[in-house]
């Protein structure tokens, strides 16, 4: 089945895309569902465009519930908490800083389960402090301090919130606020985790930071990182997993009947085991995880705890 798919340009755009795109509230499936559900998505890192990467979800989504499934991609998170906030989308994928700013602007909206990469793990990851494998002058987070340090953007959970927070801790930074950031090293802010790392693999950047998985899985397997390239010299503590939303409106009966399916089903063996998908193309949001693992709306108090010690502008958007 061919699905709809709108791209949005800008996030002024995507906010208005999603708004005008109303699931029909009034109509429900036998099963009781909405008749039509929207999923509201952003690219990320691996896919620039989400065309076909939610497929497996959506066939599982539609022979459960009887909807219509419909995903609305968006270039920006602010449209797609538009269109929770205004009962336009009905499910978002939200990177774990997203989902917290989200509820911080009021967004009426709890979680159905995150990502976990694998089966039997906790949904979560790290952010790493990296520097050339061969730089003997920086051997901690303290050695930062007035070098050019690859961040991958002011809004990035793992490229920027904690990575202030680490810094905080060294001494290094006063706060995770921009003009105190740049009062301390010099930010450069490459716009990807991958961007970051290899920036510093070439030089660009002396020190930087970036995801775990990035820079020990993604680089290395597409040959852009060979071994000693780079070396970690901080990690994290763990940052809580990408998480599905659920907009409260839709009701308890049906968020709690969405979340058991996405909890028990959303997961590359049952949507194999279905014929929804083969091995590699059983993707969840267009990455090689597992599926789907329970969680709440506590799990990011961490977060929310990050933001306040490192008072950035970026908690308050």
């Amino acid at each position: 089945m061919k699905r709809k798919l709108a791209l949005a340009t800008t996030a002024l755009l995507a906010a208005t895309t999603l708004a005008a795109c109303s699931p029909a509230e009034s109509a429900t499936t036998e099963s009781g569902f909405p008749a039509e559900i929207v999923i509201g998505a952003i690219p990320n890192e691996n896919s620039a465009d989400l065309t076909g990467t939610y497929e497996p979800l959506i066939q599982m989504l539609e022979a459960e519930t009887g909807a219509e499934v419909k995903l609305q991609q968006a270039s920006d998170y602010a449209g797609i908490v538009e269109g929770l906030i205004a009962d336009r989308v009905d499910i978002a994928f939200l990177g774990p800083f997203s989902y917290v700013i989200a509820t911080t602007n009021e967004a009426d909206i709890k979680p159905l389960g995150a990502l976990a990469g694998k089966k039997g793990e906790a949904s979560g990851y790290y952010s790493l402090g990296i520097t050339q494998g061969g730089n003997d002058e920086v051997t901690s987070l303290a050695d930062f301090s007035g070098r050019d340090t690859c961040f991958v953007d002011p809004g990035s959970t793992s490229g920027f919130l904690y990575p202030s927070a680490g810094l905080i801790e060294e001494g290094v930074i006063a706060s995770g606020k921009e003009s105190d950031v740049s009062a301390a090293l010099k930010p450069i802010y490459a716009g990807g985790h991958d961007a970051s790392a290899l920036a510093v693999k070439n030089g660009d950047c002396e020190v930087g930071f970036s995801m775990q998985s990035m820079i020990e899985e993604t680089l290395p397997g597409s040959g852009e990182l060979a071994e000693g390239d780079l070396k970690s010299v901080w990690t994290s503590e763990m940052i809580p997993g990408s998480v599905f939303a659920v907009r409260n409106s839709l009701g308890e009966e049906t968020t709690a009947k969405l979340t058991e399916l996405f909890t028990e089903k959303a997961n590359a063996d049952y949507f194999e085991s279905q014929g929804y998908c083969n091995d590699e193309d059983c993707l969840i949001t267009g990455e090689h995880a597992w599926g789907v693992v329970p969680a709440t709306d506590k799990d990011y108090d961490g977060i929310r705890s990050v933001c306040t010690s490192t008072k950035s502008e970026k908690c308050q958007s």
